[in-house]
């Protein structure tokens, strides 16, 4: 295939991604059964349910949840309830991966999974301050360690062995690192 043969489809491939998007929104697929509830906590009412593979459309994000759509229930879900993109197989997704090869950002295919701080800069947890509510409102969504193991049975998960980090070295002098 040649470099503007490459080009070409990247560019028609690109064309198409930028109508898709302009006409609907952001498209995903349940990776697990959720429920879908009517508002964005965990104890507001069920509205209905998504099966894993179940393609939905994204409205909006909110904190650790998205406003979903689905073909049988519309509501909000857990954000790891759903992996953004089209489904497998899907022309969709044959289309992102012959966008990938020629614009020379196509993947491995490994999909990693990591649950932590984002969107936060560096300023904002400099400017980060204690505030009582809010830890009491976190601790108030705890579950209990046999409610989080039905949760990981139910979505097909599986235990894994992580090693601890290593222990920091401390310096004797102030100024080293």
């Amino acid at each position: 295939m040649t470099l503007s043969t490459m080009r070409w489809i990247g560019a028609m491939a690109l064309g198409c991604a930028l109508a898709m998007s302009a006409f609907g929104q952001e498209q995903g697929v349940a990776i697990k059964q959720d429920d879908v509830k009517a508002e964005p906590f965990k104890d507001a009412k069920t509205l209905g349910v998504i099966k894993k593979g179940e393609a939905v459309s994204i409205l909006k994000k909110q904190g650790g949840w998205l406003e979903i759509k689905g073909s049988q229930a519309a509501g909000w879900v857990r954000v790891l309830s759903v992996r953004k993109g089209a489904g497998g197989g899907s022309a969709a997704s044959e289309l992102a991966g012959v966008a990938g090869v020629a614009t020379g950002r196509a993947g491995t295919g490994q999909v990693v999974s990591t649950t932590g701080v984002r969107g936060l800069g560096e300023e904002d947890l400099k400017g980060a301050k204690y505030n009582e509510e809010e830890l009491k409102m976190a601790e108030a969504a705890a579950i209990a360690a046999e409610e989080a193991k039905q949760f990981a049975v139910n979505g097909e998960l599986a235990a894994r062995q992580v090693s601890w980090l290593p222990v920091p070295r401390t310096t004797t002098s102030a100024g080293a690192r």
